[in-house]
């Protein structure tokens, strides 16, 4: 029996870090379209908050491996509780403009990002040292994500209505810095987390080869560029839904913001049910059958049905159902991952997949916002859910796809046969289906003058 602490105390971490953002993840387009009535002016601070991701996840593998993925997991969570706090205390002070909630949004996901990555590349050593396997420690990290996404998107729904979103925004910045305190409490003794020694003097040249490593890797793997390319698309227009798309529609047809709650603590449960269904009996069944069926029904229909009707039952239902099959993705994404990157080019690898799979994250967001402008709602709905099916019937045309039953170089991993206690993957951290980056606003509790 293997000691069990420190992967328990990254799940605690990640769980309560997760449900922080997700309170925060209502807040900011929200805010936006009360206090301007502007879709494109709400997807131009997604754009402000989601940019800085991808640029710290093109840049910052080697980093992580250099400083240590334990002092980045605690620094990273430090940043982002600081800049959560700042919002709220600088409304109350009655300085907040527009341009310093998107700076401090900025900051957030600039930090966030490198903390993720390194809680996430470092469950295969916790689960060794667990004595548990890899797949049953990925689908608990993928479920305990989920589980508290869904937790923190139907607080925010009550909170914001009923207590305004500073109080949600503090209590995130409270949850980052509780993150920090379990990674340092709970996660010592682990190899893998401590800084490496470099095998060369720090300079730009040895970087940037450094760098060049996890591209290489990537671009020499066909399955893993495949799996990135289809993800971008998934995240760019999830990225689109959430700060565009749902809020508008709830605003318009479905009660406001408790709505949007609801529909995404649905889709939050729907996911935590799926990723411990996959890991429970997953492993009866073909990767490659199991994920075509589930990427294709986990994300289009809710474009679809919100398209179409006007009423929050409907979309519930899509939204529980689609979060089922959404579940069952990383837990197969995350393993194909672990199991095709070797531990010494995890961090640098895990960046670069994090920087492609968010790469129309920004851009998904500004989209979704002058679609609706240009189109309206039902034409924009309509124009994103057709990018999200078109990008979800990649496994079924590219025949690198056929590979994802292989376990290259290795015996085939021990199948989970159940599910222990404890995300936009993300891949690496988990991919798809939700949104890897919340923004956040001090949205009052009732309407005030635009920013």
């Amino acid at each position: 029996m293997g000691n069990r602490t420190p992967l328990a105390a990254t799940l605690a971490a990640n769980a309560v870090s997760t449900a922080g953002t997700s309170l925060t993840l209502i807040g900011v387009p929200w805010f936006v379209l009360e206090t301007t009535g502007s879709p494109g002016r709400a997807g131009f601070v997604a754009f402000c908050a989601t940019l800085p991701i991808v640029v710290a996840a093109l840049i910052g593998g080697p980093v992580i491996d250099r400083i240590g993925r334990r002092r980045v997991a605690i620094a990273s969570d430090a940043v982002c509780a600081s800049a959560i706090a700042a919002i709220p205390l600088l409304h109350f002070a009655g300085v907040l403009d527009f341009w310093m909630l998107c700076a401090l949004m900025a900051v957030n996901g600039f930090a966030h990002t490198p903390g993720n990555t390194a809680r996430y590349v470092l469950i295969p050593d916790l689960a060794e040292h667990a004595g548990t396997t890899l797949p049953r420690a990925a689908s608990l990290f993928d479920a305990v994500s989920r589980g508290a996404r869904m937790v923190g998107a139907a607080l925010a729904g009550v909170l914001i209505a009923f207590a305004g979103a500073e109080t949600a925004l503090l209590l995130d910045a409270a949850t980052f810095a509780l993150s920090a305190l379990l990674i340092a409490a709970g996660v010592r003794g682990i190899r893998a987390a401590e800084p490496r020694k470099a095998e060369a003097p720090v300079s730009l040249r040895v970087y940037g080869s450094e760098l060049r490593e996890g591209y290489t890797h990537l671009l020499g793997n066909r399955l893993l560029l495949a799996i990135v390319v289809m993800v971008m698309f998934m995240n760019g227009t999830d990225q689109g839904w959430y700060a565009v798309l749902l809020p508008v529609h709830a605003e318009a047809e479905l009660g406001g913001a408790t709505a949007i709650g609801l529909l995404t603590a649905m889709f939050g449960a729907g996911g935590l049910v799926g990723a411990l269904l996959y890991g429970a009996v997953g492993h009866r069944f073909s990767r490659r059958t199991v994920f075509t069926v589930c990427v294709i029904l986990c994300g289009a229909p809710r474009y679809l049905v919100a398209a179409v009707t006007g009423t929050t039952l409907p979309l519930a239902v899509t939204m529980l159902l689609g979060g089922i099959a959404g579940g069952v993705l990383n837990p197969i994404l995350t393993t194909v991952v672990y199991e095709r990157v070797p531990d010494r080019l995890r961090s640098r690898v895990s960046g670069v997949l994090t920087a492609g799979s968010e790469f129309a994250m920004p851009l998904g967001g500004l989209a979704a916002g002058l679609l609706v402008e240009g189109a309206g709602a039902t034409g924009a709905l309509l124009a994103l859910g057709g990018v999200y099916f078109l990008a979800t019937l990649s496994p079924l045309v590219f025949p690198s796809w056929r590979t994802l039953n292989d376990v290259p170089g290795a015996e085939p991993v021990q199948p989970a046969s159940s599910v222990q206690s404890a995300s936009s993957v993300q891949l690496a951290p988990p991919v798809g289906s939700e949104p890897s980056a919340q923004v956040s606003s001090p949205v009052p509790s009732r309407p005030t003058p635009g920013p």
